[in-house]
């Protein structure tokens, strides 16, 4: 029993830059966007955060600096998508490469400038990231050890959830993104600035986006700069939100689940004669990635589909 409660605990731990990328990619498709830059915009907070954490010792300004990294990238993406109408799809994947490219870049330099060649964040920093214990919630059996005793960007990442859900599902202006994600055209006759709409949420998606990356650079690599850390969760991400049907809530669930397949490996039972090879485990989220789509593919239906607009630009003209 408590090798299960240590897995989903675990689970947890890996889970939680995926929801941090798949809350960024909502907030994009709900606004009609298909953001294929997921992965660049966390490579791009885990950049900022880890050097803004490592030069300044205050992770509050690491925070601040991930989610800004991750809205000034998605301001290339909004520019070129909203203002000059350029491929959705394109302009993702060039925004991919780029984000990689420059994070690896900044960090090789920071590196060679090193006194020792290594960039590991101060004490003060790491101190804060350990897990912290909520009291009360942390005391209650099993859930307790999987859920309440994580570190902050675990609690932030809920909370951003919840909110997400709230302003999707309860709010007016929420409620009008869903419009403009399904009609732009019919949400622009009715008085709803589009552009002003797509601007906002595709920034904002991509700042919790960068600190997701954050995560990963801060924490799963213990502290120390390593070059791509974010490692391909980017692009599951984006499929994690087909996953949670584009629900804040399900995407909780559903980074979780996908966070325990990428520490499964470490607590499968191994034999003398037999031992699955840890390559499989390392691929098994992919693989799992992929059958989602194709299942959901199969199995799609009006209500448990992405927003109609999702991927066409909007020509105000044209309506």
């Amino acid at each position: 029993m408590d090798k299960i409660v240590t897995l989903l605990a675990h689970a947890v731990y890996m889970g939680t830059p995926l929801l941090f990328g798949t809350l960024g990619e909502i907030l994009n498709e709900k606004s009609g966007h298909l953001n294929l830059g997921v992965e660049g915009m966390m490579a791009m907070g885990a950049c900022a955060g880890f050097m803004v954490g490592y030069t300044t010792n205050n992770l509050v300004l690491a925070l601040l600096a991930a989610f800004g990294a991750g809205v000034l990238t998605a301001l290339i993406y909004a520019f070129l998508t909203i203002t000059l109408m350029a491929n959705q799809n394109v302009t993702g994947l060039t925004l991919t490469i780029f984000g990689l490219g420059l994070s690896n870049f900044i960090g090789e330099f920071m590196l060679t400038h090193s006194p020792t060649n290594n960039l590991k964040l101060p004490e003060e920093i790491t101190a804060q990231l350990k897990n912290i214990k909520i009291p009360l919630l942390g005391d209650i059996p099993v859930v307790g050890e999987i859920l309440f005793n994580q570190s902050i960007f675990t609690y932030l990442g809920i909370v951003i959830a919840v909110i997400l859900f709230i302003y999707l599902s309860k709010t007016k202006i929420g409620l009008n993104l869903r419009t403009i994600g399904e009609n732009p055209a019919v949400a622009d006759a009715a008085g709803i600035n589009v552009i002003r709409y797509k601007y906002i949420n595709v920034l904002i998606g991509g700042g919790i986006c960068g600190i997701g990356g954050a995560y990963c650079s801060m924490i799963i690599c213990g502290g120390v700069w390593m070059a791509n850390s974010v490692n391909g969760l980017g692009w599951i991400a984006v499929a994690l939100v087909i996953f949670a049907l584009w629900s804040p809530l399900k995407a909780m669930f559903g980074a979780f689940v996908f966070g325990g397949f990428s520490v499964l490996k470490y607590y499968v039972p191994k034999f003398d004669n037999f031992a699955i090879p840890n390559a499989f485990f390392d691929m098994l989220p992919f693989i799992i990635t992929a059958l989602v789509l194709i299942v959901t593919s199969i199995r799609q239906s009006r209500e448990k589909s992405m927003p109609a607009s999702c991927g066409i630009n909007y020509f105000r003209e044209e309506r």
